[in-house]
């Protein structure tokens, strides 16, 4: 697993852990199946650039909400701010 599965995993991860969401809870949040969320978590698939923006923008609404404490390292160092895939 690469770099960014390492830090894609862990950001699944500690964002379910302080949501307290099932992975099941969260892929119905975000539109996805509860098995992409199982790949994401488990390191076996990254997101798209589509699921990137949608993840991004569930956290940034997390966040304002006061749910929600990622670093904004956390947060860039899994790829969510890029553009790329």
């Amino acid at each position: 697993m690469d770099t960014e599965g390492r830090s894609f995993s862990a950001l699944v991860k500690e964002m379910r852990r302080q949501l307290a969401l099932s992975q099941e809870d969260l892929a119905r949040q975000l539109g996805v199946s509860y098995a992409t969320v199982n790949r994401w978590e488990n390191g076996q698939s990254v997101p798209s650039k589509l699921a990137k923006a949608q993840l991004k923008a569930f956290c940034e609404k997390m966040i304002e909400r006061g749910k929600l404490t990622l670093s904004a390292n956390m947060i860039d160092f899994a790829d969510l701010g890029s553009d790329q895939d």
